[in-house]
C-alpha cells in the first residue's frame, strides 16, 4: 500500500512506505498511461540506465550486489537477443534500489535518487516540480517526528518526576545524609537510567562533549523517540523498584535487560524513529554507540 501520495503537474504519484517512488505513476505524465511500461522498459533497457544502476547499487545499495552480473547485464544490454526486466536485475544482480510490486498500488517502484533520474527521461519540467513535491513531502515528516520527538521528551520528564518521588519518599530517608548531599542520590539514580539504556553516565557523555555543554546541552536532547519512549519505560520501572528498596546493582540488571529488549523492539517496529537528533535540531542515521557507549558531537556533527 502507498504510504504517501504526490501530486506532480496534474498526476498521482505514489510513494511508499520506504519512500520509494512510483516509476509508473510517473511515466503515465508522458501522455499515454497505457504504454508506462513499456516506457520503463525502455528506459531500463540501455546501457547509460544499466550504468546508473549499477553505480547506486554499487555505492549506496547493498553489500550483497553482485557486480559480476551488473557486468553481465552491461555488456549485453541494447542486443536484440537480450532483454532487461526489472526481475531479472533484482534477482540476478540482487539489487535493491528498484523493484516490482502487484496488487493494490502495483508498479514499479524506485529509490528517489533512481526515480529523479528516471524523471529526466520524462521531461526537465516535470522532473523539478516531482523534486519540489518530494521534498515537500520530506519537510513534512520531519515537522512531525520533531513534534513526536518532542512528545516523548516532555513524557520522560513527566516520569522523571515518578522517579525522584521514589527517592525522595523511599531512598533518602535510609541514607541518613544531610540534606544538601541529597543531590547525589538522585543524581545516582538518573546514571544508573543513563548506564543501563546508554550505557555511560552523564559525567562521561559532558567529558566528551565538552562544546555541547558549553552551550548548555545534555546528552537526552540527542535521543531517538525510540530511546526517549525506552527512558520513560525505565524511570517507571525503577520508581517501583526504589518503593521495595531493591538495591542497586540488582536494580541496574534489571534495567539493562528491559532497555535492550524494550529498544529492539521499538527499533525493528518503528526503525525511522530509531533515529537521533543532531546539533542542529534534525534527526540523523541510527548509529551503534562507540567502545564508551557514547555519541560525541563530533559523530553526530558529521
Amino acid at each position: 500500500m502507498a504510504s504517501e501520495i504526490l501530486q506532480v503537474q496534474g498526476y498521482k504519484i505514489a510513494v511508499d512506505k520506504d519512500g520509494y517512488i512510483c516509476l509508473t505513476d510517473m511515466a503515465k505524465a508522458d501522455g499515454d498511461g497505457s504504454r508506462a511500461a513499456d516506457k520503463i522498459k525502455n528506459w531500463l533497457n540501455t546501457k547509460f540506465t544499466i550504468d546508473f544502476l549499477g553505480t547506486w547499487e554499487t555505492h549506496f545499495g547493498s553489500t550483497s550486489f553482485k557486480v559480476v552480473e551488473f557486468h553481465h547485464f552491461r555488456e549485453n544490454v541494447g542486443k536484440d537477443s537480450f532483454n532487461v526486466s526489472i526481475e531479472s536485475w533484482v534477482e540476478s544482480a540482487d539489487a535493491i534500489g528498484i523493484y516490482s510490486k502487484k496488487g493494490k498500488f502495483s508498479g514499479t517502484y524506485a529509490h528517489k535518487d533512481i526515480a529523479f533520474e528516471f524523471g529526466t527521461a520524462i521531461s526537465p519540467v516535470f522532473k523539478l516540480h516531482l523534486l519540489r513535491e518530494y521534498q515537500k513531502l520530506k519537510e513534512l515528516e520531519s515537522n512531525a517526528d520533531n513534534v513526536e520527538w518532542n512528545v516523548r521528551r516532555y513524557l520522560s520528564k513527566a516520569m522523571y518526576h515518578v522517579q525522584t518521588d521514589a527517592v525522595k519518599n523511599y531512598k533518602i530517608p535510609l541514607l541518613n545524609t544531610q540534606k544538601d548531599r541529597e543531590y547525589i542520590a538522585y543524581a545516582e539514580e538518573g546514571d544508573i537510567l543513563n548506564l543501563a539504556l546508554f550505557g555511560f553516565t552523564a559525567k562521561k557523555w559532558k567529558e566528551s562533549n565538552v562544546e555541547l555543554v558549553y552551550k548548555g546541552r545534555t546528552m537526552r536532547e540527542y535521543a531517538s523517540t525510540n530511546e526517549l519512549t525506552v527512558l520513560g519505560s525505565l524511570e517507571g520501572i525503577n520508581a517501583e523498584m526504589l518503593k521495595k528498596h531493591t538495591p542497586f546493582d540488582e536494580r541496574l540488571t534489571v534495567l539493562k535487560a528491559a532497555a535492550i529488549e524494550q529498544l529492539a523492539t521499538l527499533n525493528r517496529l518503528y526503525p525511522e524513529k530509531s533515529l537521533r537528533k543532531n546539533d542542529a535540531g534534525n534527526f540523523q542515521a541510527y548509529f551503534k554507540n562507540d567502545a564508551l557507549g557514547m555519541f560525541p558531537a563530533k559523530v553526530l556533527n558529521n
